[in-house]
């Protein structure tokens, strides 16, 4: 391990995600290749000053201060690996905004903990950073793509272990996303939640996770219809979401073959083959429009590499 010195510093590429896709609540989720770009650099000052730069249209309203998440996330590296806090600034290139269901918590975890272990050496692997990942989040779904790339199935084990299954997307099922211009956060929306479910709705979900994997990896349009079906989380989650319904019935009559709530919402994801994906966009957004509802549209591919760090200049604080 090694101290860092003032000056140092790290940038950490974290990809959006997308979460639960359906039936797969808490345990399905895949990366999206947009990216948060989160420079880290250690600067003069005690191990409670963490001094935060956001560079886009979105989060305004985040601030930096010992209980951000990301410096809290950098603060679980350094007790792991023994070694004491430092101050850091962070300049964030915001391309996955807050509170949509995107991941973007996960962003700020995830980087917090890779580019806290790459200041001092790496000296935590991969797997304990999913454990500090997922015990920070609550839940695996976002952060286990968000750190590895790729479609994750995550589960734990009887052996109370993280087990992570890395699952095939196959390239001809594109990801579309409409992103409205209003947030829910996911503690409102798990707590539309009931505490239980019926058996025959929990049956249900495990044949369409079942359907829905299978539809992915072969890229068969029929089985993705099938498996995006769910009844755990999103027949309590749709009235949270102004438009929601109206958007969801425009995608399909577009040619999409399912859409769903991304993560907790209120953005909707479509799967749909490359030769409709754009008309699916546009639907979906001019359906929120015509709701009253600004929206942006995007087409996007799995991002499969997870995330990266690279060593920022020096410089002298």
């Amino acid at each position: 391990m090694v101290r860092p010195r003032i000056g140092q510093g790290v940038v950490v590429d974290v990809p959006a995600t997308t979460a639960n896709i359906g039936p797969g609540f808490d345990c399905l989720g895949a990366a999206l290749d947009l990216n948060n770009r989160f420079e880290l650099r250690v600067i003069e000052g005690g191990g409670e000053r963490f001094d935060l730069i956001i560079q886009g249209s979105e989060g305004s309203h985040l601030r930096g201060g010992p209980d951000n998440l990301v410096y809290r996330s950098a603060q679980r590296v350094w007790r792991e690996a023994g070694e004491e806090p430092v101050a850091l600034e962070a300049r964030v290139q915001l391309a996955v905004p807050p509170a949509r269901g995107l991941g973007s918590s996960a962003t700020a975890i995830v980087a917090g903990l890779m580019g806290a272990n790459a200041l001092v050496g790496e000296p935590l692997s991969q797997e304990k950073l999913l454990e500090l990942a997922i015990d920070i989040e609550g839940h695996p779904d976002n952060v286990v793509p968000s750190l590895v790339g790729g479609l994750c199935m995550t589960a734990r084990a009887a052996s109370h272990r993280w087990r992570v299954l890395r699952c095939e997307w196959n390239p001809s099922v594109k990801a579309v996303v409409a992103i409205p211009a209003i947030r829910l956060s996911t503690s409102e929306a798990r707590r539309a939640m009931p505490r239980s479910i019926p058996i025959p709705d929990a049956v249900l979900n495990l044949g369409a996770l079942t359907l829905l994997l299978q539809g992915l990896r072969s890229g068969n349009g029929d089985l993705i219809a099938d498996g995006l079906h769910d009844r755990i989380h999103e027949p309590y989650r749709w009235g949270l979401i102004q438009g929601g319904r109206a958007v969801r019935e425009a995608a399909l009559e577009a040619g999409a073959w399912g859409c769903v709530i991304s993560g907790a919402g209120p953005t909707l994801l479509a799967l749909a083959g490359p030769s409709v994906a754009e008309a699916v966009s546009d639907a979906m957004v001019k359906a929120w429009e015509a709701e009253g509802v600004p929206s942006s549209g995007a087409v996007l591919d799995i991002q499969t590499n997870g995330s990266r760090w690279e060593p920022l200049p020096s410089r002298t604080q």
